[in-house]
């Protein structure tokens, strides 16, 4: 029987980057069961506080429980809630409580630092020349994070459009592979490897 894990994302994060991350396990896992991701996509950011708790509660509890639940939230949320991941990761655990089939996650410092390793790809798409950001995607901060690089780059790029999220960061990512970028990002490594881990799997 397959691994049902819940992961609760942001709206526009469970259409781009879900996808890839079932097909980055589908390569990992070789001739072992594919566990079900359930996608839950919030309006905005997900749950705080009580509302985690009990959210995480549900999924875990029902005719289709999980047999885990993963929260995927931004570091950077247009608040100043979560100082960096590790204190976000901390105060999601903290809010759920001691529930061993619960597993909090961060992106450093939004999910396009996710996207920056595949820097060529972006140039290709955005009509760029622009140089990386930076050679270590996660270190992008609060002041100027991910987002917004990726924001100037289609702006300033020979298309001169907006960066869109559900279509520019979904064709960014077709046909990648993600342990190339969790090369770079930890927090990505380390969310895969939880995936990785509920599976059976070894790590990357």
């Amino acid at each position: 029987m397959s691994t049902r894990i819940a992961i609760i994302v942001e709206g526009a994060t469970e259409k781009v980057f879900i996808p890839t991350v079932r097909r980055f396990l589908q390569t990992q896992l070789g001739g072992q069961a594919m566990p079900k991701l359930d996608a839950v996509p919030c309006h905005g950011r997900i749950p705080t506080h009580d509302g985690l708790r009990k959210k995480v509660s549900l999924l875990l509890s029902g005719k289709f429980a999980a047999d885990a639940v993963v929260a995927l939230t931004d570091v950077y949320t247009g608040t100043s809630e979560f100082r960096d991941a590790g204190d976000a990761k901390n105060k999601m655990r903290n809010w759920v409580g001691k529930e061993p089939r619960f597993y909090a996650h961060a992106a450093q410092h939004d999910f396009e630092a996710w996207l920056l390793p595949f820097w060529s790809d972006i140039q290709r798409l955005a009509g760029s020349t622009a140089p990386k950001a930076s050679p270590h995607p996660e270190q992008v901060n609060h002041g100027h994070p991910p987002a917004y690089h990726l924001k100037e780059v289609f702006r300033m790029g020979n298309g001169g459009r907006s960066y869109v999220k559900t279509r520019d960061a979904a064709r960014i990512l077709r046909e990648q592979n993600l342990a190339m970028a969790a090369k770079e990002c930890p927090e990505l490594k380390a969310f895969l490897n939880t995936l990785l881990g509920l599976c059976g799997a070894k790590p990357i």
